[in-house]
């Protein structure tokens, strides 16, 4: 498959490959495919990266509340995309001490309880100590500035879910 392939998906394809690039959000995605023909894979991108920045605050948001707790309910239940899951097992969090998961617990409910919205991290880009530095630190920070903090990861969750679908679709393109 190459980018002409992408192009003339159909949107109900378009959407089975690409529906989970921004976690739970497939709204983001259809409005993306409406954008094609797309001239190269950091076109797609940016269109995502566009429609996110013109959300308002409420909008990015949602987007954040979409994501789940790392090492939380939905890991536990075995409920997480299989994007996330793979994520969080990548970054070790699947393999937690006891005393590690009720510390990210806590942290995870304190960090929801201050700013509304769930920890977003790449949990591809990190481990579980750096997880948990972060979310100590990013604790301190304003709610606009971890607003901001939190929808830049999710352009790098977004940019490695494409690149995994790009590579694994079209592994001469990279």
């Amino acid at each position: 498959m190459d980018l002409n392939t992408v192009n003339a998906m159909s949107y109900g394809h378009f959407m089975d490959i690409f529906g989970n690039i921004i976690e739970k959000c497939p709204l983001i995605t259809g409005a993306v495919w409406s954008k094609h023909p797309f001239s190269s894979f950091p076109e797609l991108e940016n269109c995502v990266y566009e429609f996110i920045d013109s959300l308002p605050p409420s909008g990015k948001e949602g987007i954040l509340r979409c994501h789940p707790d790392l090492a939380g309910r939905e890991l536990m239940s075995g409920t997480l995309t299989s994007e996330s899951q793979h994520e969080q097992r990548q970054a070790g969090l699947t393999s937690l001490s006891q005393a590690d998961r009720e510390r990210l617990t806590l942290l995870n409910y304190q960090y929801k309880e201050k700013f509304g919205f769930p920890f977003v991290i790449c949990a591809k880009m990190s481990d579980r100590n750096k997880i948990m530095e972060e979310l100590s630190s990013r604790l301190q920070n304003e709610k606009d500035e971890e607003l901001q903090t939190g929808i830049a990861e999710v352009k790098k969750i977004c940019h490695l879910r494409l690149q995994d679908i790009f590579v694994k679709a079209v592994p001469t393109k990279l």
